[in-house]
């Protein structure tokens, strides 16, 4: 059962066994983590086709380092412009390619325990209460532009204060076109009731020009 299905030389019955088999699963794996995972639907479906891919990939190498080479050099030619993932997406792609590889080896009940295993593995812990720090949850990022007339040092400093229990500037950008200002805060609300008029205090000082209060947790990679 654990036994590769490949004999030394792949045939066209294995191969698409294989390819069937890693293709059904890819496709149960990421309809399980859609449940958990918040991506677009073409993350998805991207992950449904890593582990068949990656096992293709494998399984024409196949112990040949000359195709190996020219494959490496292949993918180092590849630019990947995309948004910066979330933990969460990161771990479905290498548990996905960690399957792959073994598909690509004809371990087949091997691909299917990683897959799965680890699909349901992750499944069931996110949807545990744990490893949630209240603190951490209660952070937030605050971002307001401003007009570069404006001195921003200590404009702020009595609204801050009257509603945040603890702020720290992360950061400071110039924006459209070097006529403005985007100041970047780790805030953390006294009252998260009294967001609205928070905001609207805020827009008071900075001509009311866009302010943004997000989950800072979702946020670290893009200040």
């Amino acid at each position: 059962m654990f036994d590769s299905i490949y004999s030394s030389i792949v045939t066209p019955s294995q191969f698409f066994l294989m390819a069937g088999v890693s293709l059904a699963l890819g496709i149960c794996y990421s309809w399980i983590i859609s449940f958990r995972i918040r991506a677009q639907k073409r993350f998805f479906m991207v992950t449904s086709l890593i582990p068949f891919v990656v096992a293709a990939v494998i399984t024409f190498v196949n112990g040949n380092i000359g195709a190996g080479v020219a494959i490496g050099g292949a993918f180092a030619l590849i630019r990947f412009r995309s948004a910066q993932g979330t933990s969460d997406e990161i771990a479905a792609i290498l548990i996905a390619m960690a399957s792959g590889i073994a598909f690509g080896m004809g371990y087949l009940a091997y691909g299917l325990f990683i897959l799965m295993g680890l699909a349901v593995l992750l499944f069931l812990i996110s949807g545990l209460n744990i490893f949630q720090h209240k603190q951490l949850s209660e952070d937030q990022l605050l971002r307001i532009t401003i007009p570069e007339d404006l001195e921003y040092s200590d404009t702020f400093r009595e609204i801050f204060q009257h509603y945040l229990k603890s702020y720290e500037s992360t950061g400071v950008k110039t924006t459209g076109m070097g006529s403005m200002f985007r100041l970047s805060f780790k805030v953390r609300m006294k009252n998260p009731t009294e967001e609205k008029a928070f905001i609207d205090e805020l827009r008071t000082k900075n001509g009311n020009l866009e302010i943004a209060l997000l989950p800072y947790a979702e946020q670290q990679g893009q200040l």
